[in-house]
């Protein structure tokens, strides 16, 4: 099977994304699997910090390996969104595949330090363990939180410019960059959506090698597959598949107020947190 960096540059030349999706419990991880193995593509899930949290550090490189080895198929773990050095130091040492350090609140220079420590870091276990060990790094304000929202997230307007992120990628040294460029995390509750600028998607790729990652993957349809074509090669969805499964739940229980039994709920939750799965992924991939 081949690595996550090599399945990132069979999608860069074949003008396709992977898809990032983030799980919180077994069920979610199950959907996003079943999802990749019908329609045979590489598919990446993610824990960011309240998700680590809710499944177990140890436990998520132990569910991913099960599956990965047990339904053979190439699924990667990454640690989504993390905040401080000794936070990605942990997920690197219980085995994820790949790790987020999000500095993009702090000074340019205080990002580039802590990111810079991240990287280092896991070039150190990659070259001990002879594990793949990569490290994205984040420039530029897209909001915090997955979440549904009433309004776009203030400084949206703010994208990052081709020579910060050139800048910022040759003092760190990371393996994958998240711009800004009109996107962000959550979904808005009604109202259009913000479109994604092409054109510093495309200038940023013009000028660095590494993978360009999208997150905020639930805006316009149309842009995806003009991003892709720009540079993304990693898209990030999270907040759809919690409405999908928070919805299915409300819903099936509103219709049985007296059911007890978990799976009898969490089940056809699942199975809508696939669908949605399976949409994007074929979006990403460029199947229809």
């Amino acid at each position: 099977m081949n690595t996550l960096k090599e399945y990132l540059a069979q999608a860069r030349s074949e003008k396709k994304a992977i898809g990032h999706f983030n799980f919180s419990n077994i069920e979610g991880l199950y959907a996003i699997a079943r999802a990749a193995r019908t329609l045979g593509v590489p598919v990446i899930v993610g824990t960011a910090e309240g998700e680590e949290v809710a499944v177990g550090t140890k436990a998520a490189v132990a569910l991913v390996k099960i599956i990965r080895e047990d339904w053979n198929i190439p699924i990667f773990l990454n640690a989504d969104h993390h905040y401080s050095f000794e936070g990605v130091k942990a997920c690197i040492d219980a085995g994820y595949d790949s790790v987020i350090y999000d500095g993009a609140k702090l000074s340019f220079e205080e990002n580039v330090a802590i990111s810079k420590q991240c990287v280092e870091y896991a070039r150190k276990v990659s070259m001990e363990s002879g594990r793949e060990i990569l490290v994205e790094v984040e420039i530029g304000y897209i909001g915090e939180g997955s979440k549904l929202r009433d309004e776009i997230p203030e400084g949206l307007s703010a994208v990052t410019s081709p020579e910060e992120a050139k800048k910022f990628m040759d003092e760190t040294g990371a393996d994958m960059l998240a711009p800004a460029v009109g996107n962000f995390h959550g979904m808005l509750k009604t109202g259009t959506k913000p479109r994604l600028n092409i054109e510093t998607i495309k200038n940023i790729a013009a000028i660095t090698d590494a993978p360009l990652v999208l997150h905020g993957g639930s805006g316009e349809e149309a842009d995806f597959g003009a991003a892709i074509d720009a540079g993304i090669n990693i898209i990030h969805v999270n907040t759809e598949l919690r409405r999908a499964f928070t919805g299915t739940i409300k819903t099936y229980l509103d219709a049985n107020p007296d059911e007890i039994a978990p799976y009898k709920y969490t089940g056809p939750a699942s199975l809508a947190m696939e669908a949605v799965v399976v949409e994007k992924l074929k979006i990403f991939s460029r199947m229809q």
